[in-house]
């Protein structure tokens, strides 16, 4: 687009002359206008550099975007686990005091020796810092989602949902077409294309410049100015020597272009190992999940019929024991599965480079 320059010059000038002097006023006022015609597509090329850098700053806003995604829903899982794993907990000092009142009687009625009851008042010692420690580790999950909301002030909050993953595909995705759509690829694309374009436009230098030229002013020695100037005309500039300048600038904007390049290529090769390595950790940690839930029901069964064989007096307490300890042990085994399957799906979304707006 043309330039337009507007100017107002007020000046004084005194000559002195042995025994005389002379003042001198002049103002001028004016505009003044000039307008590229020709430079071998330099400016062209330079307005097409500067459109993929914003369309890499853009990719840049994706980017952040993803990150933020999986910094909330991450904090959002912490949460959910710690609110579940306090009813673990409260559920686990439940069964020890329900162990320890019929240790307790067996242990009147001289059935049970000492050591099961000092073991069964341990257990249930265990389960009650168990909750205090849960609910520490609430408060602290709680904390921390208000931080990643940009909160500045401390609330109670609870997270509502389950431990279902929906984001999961059994067949293997084509990881390629994946890392091709991912941001931190188009912003480096992008500016492996504004380097390109650099390099035109430091060729472009080599040859002449031609830009035109109109001006209007009024200029005089009284204000306001009467005297009407104009002036019209076309400006050729070519460079003849700078020392190597402008092929060092070649130079550097081709070194420009193949860092970009090769950290494209780099780049892609990263996401599609890492887009197939959360695959495949998402596919672990939902089977896993599965199984988990298994040894769960077993557990809990086997917890039944030992509970009721003990009261029988069909097993002694060191079996019996054992069988309590791995159905405390397998409930917090089976949250921390779901909850580890929820972040390995919340880690597959970030690597497909999926935003806030994303939605399952």
């Amino acid at each position: 687009f043309p330039q337009v320059d507007s100017n107002l010059n007020a000046s004084t000038a005194r000559t002195d002359t042995g025994a005389t002097s002379s003042t001198a006023d002049t103002y001028s006022y004016g505009v003044t206008g000039t307008q590229l015609l020709f430079d071998v597509a330099k400016t062209i090329n330079n307005v097409k550099a500067a459109s993929q850098n914003l369309k890499a700053a853009q990719y840049n806003y994706r980017f952040t975007s993803s990150e933020v995604r999986l910094r909330l829903r991450t904090a959002f899982i912490n949460l959910l686990k710690s609110e579940e794993l306090l009813n673990i907990t409260q559920e686990i000092y439940n069964i020890r005091r329900s162990n320890l009142e019929l240790i307790t009687l067996r242990y009147e009625s001289g059935i049970e020796h000492k050591g099961a009851l000092l073991n069964a008042q341990a257990n249930l010692a265990e389960a009650e810092f168990e909750i205090a420690q849960a609910k520490r580790a609430l408060e602290v999950a709680q904390r921390e989602l208000i931080k990643e909301m940009g909160r500045t002030k401390f609330s109670p909050m609870r997270a509502e949902g389950d431990f279902k993953v929906s984001d999961i595909t059994l067949e293997k995705p084509d990881f390629e077409a994946l890392a091709e759509k991912n941001p931190s690829l188009g912003k480096l694309i992008a500016q492996k294309n504004a380097a390109s374009f650099g390099i035109k436009a430091a060729q472009a230098d080599f040859f002449p410049q031609l830009s035109a030229q109109a001006g209007a002013n009024k200029k005089s020695s009284q204000w306001p100015a009467q005297n009407d100037q104009w002036n019209t005309g076309l400006t050729l500039s070519f460079p003849l020597f700078e020392g190597g300048l402008r092929l060092a600038q070649i130079d550097q904007a081709k070194a420009i272009f193949n860092q970009a390049q090769a950290n494209e290529r780099s780049t892609k090769d990263g996401l599609i190992v890492a887009l197939q390595q959360t695959w495949a950790a998402l596919q672990d940690a939902a089977e896993t999940v599965e199984v988990q839930k298994k040894f769960l029901d077993a557990s809990i069964e086997r917890a039944k019929i030992a509970e009721a064989q003990y009261s029988l007096g069909l097993i002694q307490f060191d079996n019996w024991t054992i069988i309590e300890d791995d159905l405390v042990k397998t409930k917090k085994v089976f949250l921390d599965t779901q909850a580890n399957a929820l972040l390995a799906e919340a880690n597959w979304v970030q690597a497909k480079g999926e935003t806030l707006e994303y939605a399952q």
